[in-house]
């Protein structure tokens, strides 16, 4: 990944994909927890893992291939995202050729250069979902940031959102089409209403939408 590149931002939906992390170490089991939230289908290959990913793979929430990486193991998996978090050098290298060779995209956070991706730091409220980052320029800067986040936007805007998700059907089932349904929903909402939803007052913040319509 290019320094001086801008980076594109996306949400992958990961449900039923194919995702293999290189390594067993703490760092692999982050990347896991995150990929399992996701539904993604994860394989770890690694010769030994922490204790947490041998639970989860007893669980059957995982596969756990129990060896160091070899040439080839990834044909057979077809991942769409690799992470290359192995203590080996030369098998995060095998797996980082293998993978581009595939046209998987790599993750490896002590090879910048051979990374495609980044995962950024993330505030999620049920659907409602904020991500945060610094291009790999300062992590520090990037969890205080998540962290302020955090306090800005909490629990009750993943709830709004669920209320949100019912009025917009409501809306779609009105005369007018696309058009008339996207400017009712520009007149009916406002920031005064993200202050509402800040502070817990969800009834009072549907009421304002509401009498918007």
């Amino acid at each position: 990944m290019e320094g001086d590149s801008v980076l594109y931002p996306l949400n992958l939906e990961l449900a039923g994909r194919s995702c293999v992390v290189v390594g067993g170490g703490q760092v692999a089991c982050r990347k896991v927890r995150g990929l399992l939230a996701a539904g993604a289908e994860v394989t770890v290959i690694a010769p030994v893992a922490t204790d947490a990913l041998q639970k989860m793979a007893a669980a059957g929430r995982l596969k756990w291939l129990k060896q160091d990486y070899q040439q080839g193991m990834l044909k057979a998996l077809r991942p769409l995202l690799v992470f290359v978090t192995a203590s080996s050098q030369e098998a995060n290298e095998l797996a980082i050729a293998e993978a581009k060779k595939l046209g998987a995209l790599v993750n490896a956070a002590a090879d910048p250069a051979q990374t495609d991706f980044s995962v950024p730091s993330k505030v999620q409220r049920g659907n409602f979902l904020l991500t945060v980052s610094t291009g790999g320029s300062s992590p520090a800067f990037s969890k205080l940031l998540r962290e302020r986040l955090e306090r800005e936007y909490p629990d009750s805007f993943g709830k709004f959102l669920e209320r949100l998700m019912v009025l917009r059907d409501e809306i779609k089932a009105l005369p007018g089409g696309s058009r008339e349904h996207e400017r009712l929903w520009r007149q009916s909402l406002n920031q005064g209403i993200i202050d509402l939803v800040r502070v817990g007052q969800l009834d009072q913040a549907e009421e304002e939408v509401r009498n918007g319509i």
